[in-house]
């Protein structure tokens, strides 16, 4: 189930060039519990993300990115803080509250006007530190930022994976590292690489709408999930 969890997410990030945290974060609290499946997702999407940026790092836009990674770097301590602080029904239905809203608002492309221009940037980089630190998804609040500011996705992946490394290295050095086995480790690396080479094959066939809606849906039906299984343990 592991590698499974760890195949798809990896699988659906290098299709769309981003979307590991929101399709894999639900199943892996499930699987894991709160804390050591949001840090694994961090360190997985973490992994991810720079592999990804090696080749499109001229690309990113410091002028918006430090003002986002620095706020980041404010709020995610409090994240890190509330998965610890939290029984763990509360945690699952806060964290499938706040994959499925913000699936929502990407999937309505919410136009803001509070996530514009540098004002945007910080308020941004500061929601999306603390849902990374959280729940292991701060890719949302950074994609409406994008949306706001009229980004290509050609302008966006780049950007994203640059705030993906910052985020998830700033979460990891909060949460720690997850508490797996030498034998779940290989699983997740042996399903991380697999899943990078099924998602390389698919990409050039799938147009980019089709596997953004692909994304978003099991996202959506992940939070639900969590969020059920929070409110039958309460």
């Amino acid at each position: 189930m592991l590698g499974a969890i760890v195949l798809l997410g990896g699988c659906v990030q290098w299709l769309t060039g981003m979307g590991f945290a929101l399709v894999a974060v639900p199943a892996l609290v499930l699987l894991l519990g709160p804390v050591d499946g949001v840090v694994l997702a961090n360190c997985a999407a973490g992994a991810i993300s720079v592999v990804g940026l090696a080749g499109g790092w001229r690309r990113v836009r410091p002028a918006a990115m430090v003002p986002l990674c620095l706020a980041a770097a404010c709020t995610v301590p409090a994240g890190a803080w509330t998965t610890r602080q939290l029984p763990r029904p509360v945690l699952l239905l806060v964290m499938g509250a706040l994959v499925t809203a913000a699936v929502l608002l990407v999937m309505r492309g919410a136009r803001i006007p509070a996530l514009r221009g540098g004002r945007g940037a910080v308020a941004a980089g500061a929601l999306g530190g603390f849902m990374n630190a959280a729940a292991g998804v701060g890719g949302p609040p950074v994609s409406l930022y994008a949306l706001n500011a009229g980004w290509t996705v050609r302008e966006f992946v780049p950007n994203a994976q640059f705030y993906g490394v910052a985020v998830n290295a700033l979460s990891l050095a909060a949460n720690g590292t997850p508490r797996l086995t030498g034998a779940q480790w290989a699983v997740v690396a042996a399903a991380m690489a697999i899943g990078a080479l099924i998602g390389n094959a698919i990409a050039a066939r799938t147009p980019e709408h089709r596997a953004r809606c692909l994304v978003l849906v099991l996202a959506l039906a992940g939070g639900a999930t969590a969020m059920a299984k929070g409110l039958w343990g309460m």
